[in-house]
């Protein structure tokens, strides 16, 4: 059975303590959990206006949940649709009310979720329910 695949944004989404907490319930449920942000990869850094930019923060959260660092994309500034477009991801969270409109007008597959309102969690969970339910024959 293919696993469930998500993906969080991370300023202002994964960043909070309170999400990562939910990624941990997911990562238990054998939830497949990657992070996709707008930042600049380690070798586009130089992009930023401040040369000390760096992701360590990133790296410091996703080894702290175990989310290997290779499941972490970075989009360069590029729209996260794009990305999101050719995955098997059932949903994104994300604060970027633009980010969240392109996504869910894309045609992509990935609903995008607004983590800042307040019934994110349900909106989540309720879609990776349908998911096992069809796959149980529910």
């Amino acid at each position: 059975m293919d696993k469930i695949v998500v993906t969080f944004d991370f300023d202002k989404t994964l960043s909070k303590k309170h999400v990562q907490e939910y990624v941990k319930e997911l990562l238990q449920m054998d939830i497949d959990v990657w992070i996709v942000t707008s930042r600049y990869d380690d070798l586009h850094t130089h992009n930023y206006d401040n040369s000390d930019y760096n992701n360590s923060d990133i790296f410091a959260v996703a080894d702290e949940l175990n989310i290997p660092r290779w499941k972490i994309r970075f989009t360069c500034m590029e729209w996260k649709f794009e990305y999101l477009l050719g995955t098997n991801a059932i949903w994104h969270l994300d604060d970027n009310q633009t980010e969240l409109y392109k996504l869910n007008t894309s045609g992509a597959k990935t609903i995008g979720i607004q983590v800042n309102s307040g019934s994110w969690k349900n909106k989540c969970n309720r879609l990776i329910m349908n998911i096992i339910n069809k796959k149980n024959n529910i």
